[in-house]
């Protein structure tokens, strides 16, 4: 029998083993050649990853605030004679590599074989070290590399092209991509749609969902992208159409927003799915489908693909579409879809060179108020959201109030990422109650720019939306809202413009100075500051508002249309602070107490040995 002393110290060793025994539930490549693997799972503390890559030198993995190498929090690694070794580094704003003085990776294990090196290591997702990146849940830009050898005494060699960036969440809670063995599927895929030789073409394609002789449910929706086209095909929308389209119309393709677009494309308003950019499948969880197979269902959905060629690319055809899983197994509720925050327009405007310009569309307490109260008093319970911006966006947040008190957010992400746009699955579902209000904040940097920058549909204008997935499904489409033109038009100094409008955008009459110009040519003559724009976007904020509150289809609720003031709102809700960081000194103290301590617990081992 062993003594008791060498019975605790083995155990304290099994449940130091225990504690690295962390279940990987995501997994990426990191390039597309596959050559860089990572898996990775979390808890409330801490993360642990594990990275595969075909070398037998050193790894590199590192997070970044921007994707490039400044700045960067990093980690170092590998196997050499046998023996696997990881060290943290940070660089410093002309990217100089630093060993940190704090090092707050642990290795787990290494190994490596004739071709490749596995490594795993974990760290807290707060550090209170400087040069280490907060963990949240927000957009991370994860950059990699590797090298044939491994590190030597005077550090690591330059990688040379064997690196890269990948933006992740890696904190989302996800959804599983495993569906039942056999279960069905139809496709919405282009056949062949040549992309104009411009930088921005949204394409819409009619078609018809499966006849069916009872009600089933969708559970898993997947992007097919082209191969090759991963930064090409922006984002996919689905919608809904009107039933009585016309027929002929089915699988024909044209270009949306377009002044020859058939009549039938019009009666698409109902957003059904989103996917955006560097997004995967969504499976919905298990509880929820969206119908299909009854009256009530979409029959004919208009697929609208944002093509995105900034390098006006000629010769491109592109087959990219969407697969959608189903089964007649039905789950409890139907899913719907809610879109929020700002009323696409050029009412929405972004003055140029602001490093920090906020823009908020409303769902407002009185659009839910009547919706809700008609179709479900008791709530809806909202499991997902997508976060939508274009170029300029930094920064989006959908904020929930209730009596005009803030909650904490549905979803918000403080590094947003234009080439990556994703359903984020929450990890407690929220319920949005009749009068409850929700704001789609949006952060835009717009340096760099000359002229304004508008809303709209190129990823050059800008959009803030918030796309709610929710069950059960009710009659509501859309909720937004628009700041009202004249409040706008005001601060730059417009006095009247031409009437009745007859061009858009409409033409200005006095004072002189803007005298014969559209609106959009007036704001942009405007001699723009910094302060200048801050000062427009405090008075944006405050203006009235133009409420958008559309049922599914064409109808709309009595709200629509209706001009209101923004609410007036108690105390914004900040985040929860992520863990109270100890003093520098005290974290190195007890990182040595801790060594002292497995010192002193080997020489009480040997002891014990020896007894």
């Amino acid at each position: 029998m062993l003594p008791l002393c060498a019975l605790v110290f083995l155990t304290s060793l099994f449940c130091s083993a225990c504690s690295h025994g962390t279940r990987f539930v995501h997994s990426a490549a990191l390039d597309v050649d596959g050559r860089y693997n990572i898996k990775w799972g979390f808890d409330e503390s801490t993360i642990t990853f594990e990275v595969e890559v075909e070398t037998r030198g050193y790894i590199g993995f590192g997070l970044s605030p921007t994707g490039a190498m400044s700045s960067s929090d990093i980690v170092i690694g590998g196997v050499l004679s046998g023996s696997p070794y990881l060290l943290d580094y940070y660089t410093d704003s002309n990217r100089k590599v630093h060993k940190d003085a704090l090092q707050s990776y642990q290795l787990l294990y290494g190994r490596e074989n004739d071709t490749h090196t596995v490594l795993a290591f974990s760290r807290n997702l707060q550090t209170c070290d400087d040069n280490d990146k907060v963990i949240t849940g927000s957009t991370v830009r994860v950059i990699w590399a590797f090298h044939a050898e491994d590190v030597g005494v005077s550090g690591p060699v330059y990688h040379g092209t064997n690196r890269g960036r990948k933006s992740l969440r890696l904190l989302n809670p996800g959804t599983s991509s495993i569906i039942p063995a056999g279960t069905a599927f139809f496709d919405l895929q282009n056949e062949e749609v040549p992309v104009p030789h411009k930088d921005t073409t949204y394409w819409c394609q009619i078609f018809k969902f499966p006849e069916l002789k009872k009600k089933h449910h969708i559970i898993r929706i997947e992007p097919m992208i082209q191969k090759s086209h991963e930064n090409l095909v922006h984002h996919i929308l689905l919608y809904q159409c009107d039933s009585d389209l016309n027929k002929s119309e089915i699988n024909r393709g044209h270009e949306c927003y377009h002044p020859n677009m058939p009549d039938s494309f019009f009666t698409c308003e109902t957003v059904l799915f989103a996917w955006a950019i560097g997004g995967e499948g969504f499976t919905y969880p298990p509880h929820v489908g969206m119908s299909i197979g009854t009256s009530i269902d979409p029959v004919y959905v208009q697929m609208e693909i944002h093509f995105d060629n900034p390098s006006l690319q000629r010769g491109i055809v592109d087959s990219s579409g969407l697969r959608l899983y189903y089964s007649p197994s039905l789950r409890r509720y139907d899913a719907g879809v809610i879109e929020t925050g700002v009323w696409v327009s050029l009412y929405h405007m972004l003055p140029p060179g602001m490093q920090d310009y906020i823009t908020e569309g409303h769902c407002t307490q009185e659009c839910l108020q009547e919706s809700l109260d008609s179709e479900m008093p008791s709530g809806i319970h909202v499991f997902a959201v997508l976060l939508h911006a274009h170029l300029a966006g930094r920064a989006i947040r959908a904020r929930h109030f209730r009596q005009q008190v803030e909650l904490q957010p549905l979803a918000s992400d403080d590094q947003f990422d234009f080439n990556f746009q994703e359903f984020q699955p929450l990890s407690q579902e929220r319920i949005i109650l009749p009068g409850d209000s929700l704001i789609t904040e949006c952060r835009y940097n717009t340096k760099g720019r000359m002229n304004m920058t508008w809303g709209g549909l190129s990823t050059r204008d800008e959009m803030c939306l918030s796309y709610l997935l929710y069950y059960p499904r009710v009659n509501l489409a859309r909720c937004e809202s628009l700041p009202e033109i004249t409040g706008q038009l005001k601060f730059i100094g417009v006095k009247e413009i031409h009437e009745p409008v007859t061009t858009w955008p409409f033409v200005i009459k006095s004072p002189k100075k803007y005298s014969n110009l559209s609106f959009t040519e007036a704001m942009d003559k405007y001699k723009w500051t910094r302060k200048r724009g801050k000062a427009f976007n405090d008075i944006v904020r405050k203006l009235s508002m133009n409420v958008r509150c559309s049922k599914i289809g064409q109808d709309e609720w009595s709200m629509q249309g209706v001009i209101i003031s923004p609410p007036e709102l108690k105390s914004e809700q900040t985040s929860a602070a992520v863990v109270a960081c100890r003093n520098v000194s005290e974290i190195q103290c007890g990182r040595s107490l801790a060594l002292l301590l497995t010192a002193c617990l080997l020489l009480i081992l040997q002891t014990c040995l020896h007894l």
